[in-house]
């Protein structure tokens, strides 16, 4: 039995819309494919992660909204998603899709601290990652922001990923 978010509600968490078909929700995850993504990005990916992912395999949900205790390019008091990142390659915005973590390192020069998994609405200019620096690739990471328009300044979301799904909130909370 799934341990992992026990008291929310995830049968309302996802926007079902066509742009998250194309670019976010990829194929249902297997064992055997989770093992291949995190061969690949060298990190043992968080249980709460996947069991999000068993749900739907990345997309865009409702809230999008996460508090931080600092202000970013974005607010003064939270950050914005656009999607979270399914475990896959085939559609670009999966964990190792043409615009997931690597093309992030890669392309975009963003700190090697873990996986990228999610964008936000500055196409390019702010992401959300695992941070693995304290925990090691195999351990429990943080939830960082990091933001590309402030030299790569870092900030910290959630001490994990079920608590990073759980702060987050609608956009009209903030308007």
């Amino acid at each position: 039995m799934n341990s992992y978010f026990k008291d929310f509600d995830l049968s309302d968490f996802w926007e079902d819309c066509d742009y998250a078909k194309q670019s976010y929700i990829c194929e249902p995850i297997t064992d055997a494919l989770v093992q291949e993504i995190e061969a690949e990005l060298g990190y043992k990916l968080p249980a709460s992660y996947i069991a999000l992912m068993k749900s739907q395999n990345g997309g865009i949900p409702k809230n999008t909204c996460a508090p931080c205790s600092e202000p970013t390019s974005w607010s003064g008091d939270h950050i914005a998603i656009t999607g979270i990142y399914g475990i896959g390659r085939s559609k670009p915005y999966a964990l190792c899709g043409s615009m997931g973590s690597h093309f992030s390192i890669e392309e975009w020069e963003y700190p090697e601290i873990g996986v990228y998994i999610c964008d936000c609405p500055s196409a390019g200019h702010d992401m959300v990652a695992l941070d693995y620096r304290k925990c090691g690739k195999n351990g429990e990471p943080v939830v960082v922001h990091v933001d590309q328009e402030d030299d790569y300044k870092i900030t910290f979301l959630a001490t994990s990923f079920e608590a990073f799904i759980q702060s987050l909130k609608h956009s009209d909370d903030y308007e």
